[in-house]
């Protein structure tokens, strides 16, 4: 099968190469992918800084996300058949949707929206099951309360916007001018213009704060959430709380307790708890996603869609930071 990979860790260009198709085991399900979605998580992998996280040999496929039709079942599967048209990220040890095939396990998957294109159904798994647990699992958020979504015209921002008011959440989000008319009309209460304001200096007592920059945009964030409220974080370094629950080990956990060491202190000082998200694939989230998609309450919001084969360049626009919703690679036409 044809398949976009990299030979090494690092700024290096993905190529074109034929791959062995997957094996499929018992409780897996083989799909020919017919799209497939670019999302930070690409970057982070490729450049090597999952490294203590995530183990890899290379080759690698890159690619989380996906849609496509279910073409074999392993023997013990037991929620599909040959023929559904499906969508899903499947786990961290089976990435690989830059490519034609790939076996994923049932509970990682869900059926396809029936009112979404499959380039419209790949834009969702990975920034809906992130948006999903970091909204719901981790803020606990509930109608009524608020919440800053950071960088609301990207990727992720798109989607979490328009799950938080399904949830009945007061949203502020941050956007240029450019993207401010797109995040009003998912339904933004408040935008802040990054260019021209600090969102710190105009924002108080909110109760969560979902974190897509990391950096100082993050540490700023404390500022704003009343005490006993919560930052999340998906683009922040892991601390050592993550590190006990991922089962990383005493060094390793240690490791990211001395380099967590400043945003440990923000927690102290303004009574803020602080978690890293690394978002857990789930086919029953998915499915609680695909009513709100198939109702109409969320809509895919897409910027460019490339062929497989020109991933490369998909990637080096995404890195950008002009697009405005997702980046979609097409790996077969419908």
């Amino acid at each position: 099968m044809k398949a976009m990979v990299i030979e090494k860790y690092g700024k290096t260009p993905l190529r074109l190469a034929d791959r062995p198709m997957p094996e499929v085991g018992e409780h897996e399900v083989l799909a020919e992918i017919r799209a497939a979605s670019i999302n930070p998580i690409d970057f982070k992998i490729r450049d090597g800084k999952l490294r203590m996280l995530l183990k890899y040999e290379m080759p690698l496929i890159l690619g989380n996300d996906f849609s496509g039709i279910i073409t074999r079942v392993g023997d013990k599967v037991k929620k599909f058949r040959v023929g559904d048209g499906i969508y899903g990220r499947p786990r961290k040890s089976k990435i690989g949707t830059f490519a034609e095939y790939i076996a994923v396990h049932e509970d990682d998957i869900a059926l396809k929206p029936r009112n979404l294109t499959f380039e419209e159904a790949a834009s969702i798994p990975l920034v809906g099951l992130t948006s999903y647990q970091a909204l719901h699992d981790t803020l606990q958020l509930t109608a009524g309360q608020k919440v800053l979504i950071q960088a609301g015209a990207g990727g992720v921002g798109t989607f979490a916007i328009q799950l938080a008011k399904v949830m009945g959440i007061y949203v502020t989000t941050t956007a240029s001018e450019a993207g401010t008319e797109l995040v009003k009309s998912l339904g933004a209460d408040q935008v802040i213009n990054y260019k021209t304001e600090q969102f710190d200096q105009v924002l108080h007592n909110y109760d969560g704060v979902y974190d897509t920059l990391g950096g100082e945009a993050l540490e700023r964030a404390f500022r704003i959430v009343r005490p006993g409220g919560q930052v999340v974080s998906v683009s922040g370094l892991p601390n050592a709380r993550f590190g006990a629950e991922y089962g990383a080990g005493f060094l390793k956990t240690t490791a990211l307790r001395l380099v967590t060491r400043k945003l440990t202190k923000l927690e102290k000082q303004y009574n803020v708890k602080y978690s890293f998200l690394f978002m857990k694939p789930s086919g029953g989230q998915l499915g609680i996603i695909t009513a709100y998609l198939e109702s109409g309450a969320i809509k895919p919001v897409i910027d460019r869609v490339f062929p497989l084969d020109e991933a490369q360049q998909a990637m080096q626009y995404s890195e950008s930071g002009r697009a405005k919703g997702k980046i979609i690679l097409r790996v077969k036409c419908e």
